[in-house]
């Protein structure tokens, strides 16, 4: 598409050299050739550093603009990045691809579908009622229980298992709001990975990305009834059980424990092989590795057993 062209849809000005752009990404890894958009005050100091051939901005960050990116000037540029993200996103299935390609070994069920573009590994098992969408990629001796779905563009790796009902790559919870308290949809144009050897419970989710990944990787364990957010990502050997959410954007580091209907917020970072118990709100990044949480708002394990001590006490 035109630069020209995103200028009229989103109605702003445009002056400059015309040339054309092939998607939209984030400040951080836009290219020359791709559109970004700021919105969130806290991301300001990072658009000088921005390779992307243009911004949607508001008039009041246009100096912060580098030289050879285009400025797409708006009066509210999260709601314009959710109108342009409509214009970028990909058909829900790809009816001119080839036929799908399936491994040596692997059962499918005549009851599933696989669409065009996708590719199956060997030794598969494919249960009925699934639905694999283009260009999806599985690996080999991977299983697919009855139900399961994954959306277009979606990898799922080798030795992985997948239970009844789960969902890879569903749109991520996101959209735009105005002053009228209106809202548009922001079209999820990213995929879902998931690495060699993950089991994924049944009736579980994972929301594909915005733009890029969500990510979890290799061996991580899920149970049932999980909810994992757009852009999150978890770390190798992680184990998460039950009813538990995780807003988008979080990155878990490896082998992190996530007791049952525990929630994490958005935006977190969190070291490596900590442990939270069940029902642990996590609220802020945690850069210390080997800990055990509770509670919430969390704190550590011992401190939250203590709490709960003396409140006791304080009713009898």
């Amino acid at each position: 598409m035109l630069l020209s062209s995103i200028a009229s849809i989103l109605e702003c000005d445009f002056a400059g050299v015309d040339r054309e752009i092939t998607g939209m990404n984030t400040l951080k890894d836009a290219t020359k050739d791709e559109v970004t958009f700021v919105a969130n005050p806290k991301y300001i100091k990072e658009i000088k550093d921005t390779q992307a051939g243009a911004i949607i901005i508001s008039s009041k960050h246009l100096s912060e603009v580098p030289d050879g990116c285009l400025a797409l000037v708006v009066e509210n540029s999260y709601w314009s990045m959710a109108i342009l993200s409509k214009e970028f996103a990909p058909s829900i299935e790809d009816e001119d691809s080839v036929l799908a390609i399936i491994g040596e070994g692997t059962k499918i069920s005549d009851k599933a579908e696989i669409a065009k573009g996708a590719v199956i590994g060997k030794n598969c098992t494919i249960l009925a009622h699934v639905y694999v969408g283009s260009n999806s990629t599985i690996g080999d001796n991977t299983i697919l229980y009855p139900s399961v779905t994954v959306y277009r563009d979606c990898v799922i790796g080798n030795d992985c298992i997948i239970h009844a009902n789960s969902v890879i790559g569903s749109d991520g919870f996101g959209f735009a709001s105005n002053a009228l308290g209106e809202h548009k949809k922001i079209y999820q144009n990213g995929n879902v990975v998931l690495e060699d050897d993950v089991e994924m419970g049944s009736n579980s989710s994972i929301d594909r990305a915005v733009f890029g990944t969500t990510l979890i990787k290799k061996g991580v364990r899920l149970d049932n009834l999980i909810q994992i957010g757009h852009n999150c990502e978890l770390g190798e050997y992680s184990v998460v059980a039950g009813q538990v959410g995780i807003a988008g954007s979080a990155k878990l580091g490896r082998s992190s424990i996530i007791g049952a209907q525990s929630g994490i917020a958005g935006h977190l970072e969190i070291a490596p092989f900590n442990t939270f118990a069940a029902r642990t709100g996590v609220t802020k990044s945690i850069k210390e590795s080997g800990k055990t949480f509770a509670g919430f708002p969390f704190t550590d394990h011992r401190s939250w057993l203590k709490i709960q001590g003396k409140i006791a006490k304080l009713i009898k």
